[in-house]
């Protein structure tokens, strides 16, 4: 069987929930797509003299809720139907956390670690210049995904605040502190999935200060879930990996000195003491299958398969990676216990923390990072229970109860706005 497409993965998902919810055709029909999709053409001028075109997308998937929110990916293999899959995944996680967004997404097909930085800002404007006046604080909210930062995000602010003769900031998020950006922002993503963890092994009956972890990825996620999983809880993380393999340490590993070492060698291979797991690929397929508690995939997509499902033995999987657990390994990880904290649940962080710079740049007062930690737990903690209920009512695994609420919740706002 040929290998599905994200969207079609997407899609897929929808259309359990729909079967659960009874969704009348007309609803389902206008969830299954996106209701808005730009193909725009960026001229940039390189640094060799000649004029390259770059093809850029942004996917505004559903609005019912409020203005969308979602990432700009710069990325060689970008293509629609991956925006297509990450906005209908914006439109939900928005919805799951109740924050008063909808969701989309952006790309642009290039390699931005080929690009000088002079070519990535004319690329950043270029793309704010094409989109024209579809984004806007109440309309389409961008922030910073794949390949692209706070640096890139300013250069995006500022080309809109030009267009419209006066600072509004409120257009993108994930912009640096000291250019309205907010605090807490850069952990946000592994300590909203470090709230919903805590969640996870109360309800499962798991000690966190005994606990033993995996981390497949060793990027800013991966790097932020071992350090605060150590400080929060005194979790022991055993076992990290990134694409040039995987390392294990029975006693746990340091995080700073690990970090240091990933930063001179850039990888946590020949890390000092540790036990090499392998190399690449196979380092990585070892890692997911260890005897640990707590198995947190903060990589890529598609990592635990029908193939290698039935061998996890962590009691918890943490998604902080998009998409790291096709939708046949879902069910066989439900049948044996396994319980999964979804990716749109668990790596909700980075969006909540989004929503509230967005919240403190429409006011135009900023919070204390205290503050910021404090609504985040309440948010991320809510949104958790709010899905183990469902999860315990309808007996479904976590994965469809997160739908469940999300979808829910988007299809209400579009029936009492009167659009079904």
């Amino acid at each position: 069987m040929a290998e599905l497409n994200p969207f079609e993965i997407a899609q897929r998902q929808l259309e359990m929930c729909a079967r659960v919810l009874k969704l009348d055709p007309a609803t389902h029909a206008l969830l299954k797509e996106p209701m808005r999709e730009l193909h725009v053409l960026i001229p940039v001028r390189m640094d060799d003299g000649t004029v390259k075109i770059f093809k850029g997308f942004r996917v505004q998937y559903n609005d019912a809720r409020g203005p969308c929110k979602g990432g700009i990916r710069f990325h060689p293999q970008e293509t629609i139907d991956t925006v297509k899959a990450l906005a209908a995944w914006m439109t939900w996680k928005t919805a799951l956390l109740d924050l008063p967004y909808g969701g989309s997404k952006g790309g642009v097909i290039c390699n931005p670690k080929e690009m000088s930085l002079r070519e990535k800002e004319e690329l950043s404007r270029g793309y704010i210049r094409a989109l024209g006046d579809a984004i806007g604080p109440e309309k389409d909210i961008p922030a910073p995904d794949v390949y692209t930062d706070p640096q890139i995000m300013v250069w995006m602010m500022d080309e809109f605040s030009k267009l419209k003769g006066y600072n509004i900031p409120g257009v993108i998020t994930g912009k640096p502190v000291s250019l309205w950006g907010s605090l807490g922002r850069g952990d946000a993503t592994a300590r909203g999935g470090m709230f919903t963890l805590r969640e996870a092994a109360k309800v499962r009956g798991i000690d966190l200060s005994k606990a033993t972890v995996a981390i497949q990825g060793y990027g800013n996620a991966g790097q932020f879930a071992h350090k605060l999983a150590a400080e929060l809880f005194g979790s022991k993380v055993v076992a990290v990996s990134d694409t040039k393999g995987a390392i294990y340490g029975k006693k746990g590993l340091d995080f700073e000195n690990l970090r240091k070492h990933k930063e001179e060698t850039e990888s946590v291979i020949n890390f000092p003491g540790a036990e090499l797991l392998g190399e690449e690929g196979e380092g990585n397929r070892r890692l997911l299958e260890l005897e640990v508690d707590i198995l947190i995939p903060a990589a890529i997509e598609n990592v635990i398969t029908q193939e290698n499902a039935g061998r996890i033995k962590a009691g918890i999987i943490l998604e902080l990676a998009n998409g790291p657990t096709t939708p046949g390994a879902d069910e066989i990880l439900y049948k044996n216990a396994r319980f999964i904290v979804p990716d749109f649940l668990a790596n909700a962080g980075g969006v909540t923390v989004s929503y509230f710079e967005w919240v403190q740049n429409q006011s135009g007062y900023y919070w204390p990072i205290e503050r910021v930690y404090q609504e985040l737990d309440k948010k991320m903690t809510k949104a958790f229970h709010d899905v183990y209920r469902i999860h315990k009512e309808k007996d479904v695994h976590p994965r469809i109860a997160a739908y469940l609420v999300s979808v829910q919740r988007v299809v209400e706002a579009m029936k009492l706005r009167g659009w079904v």
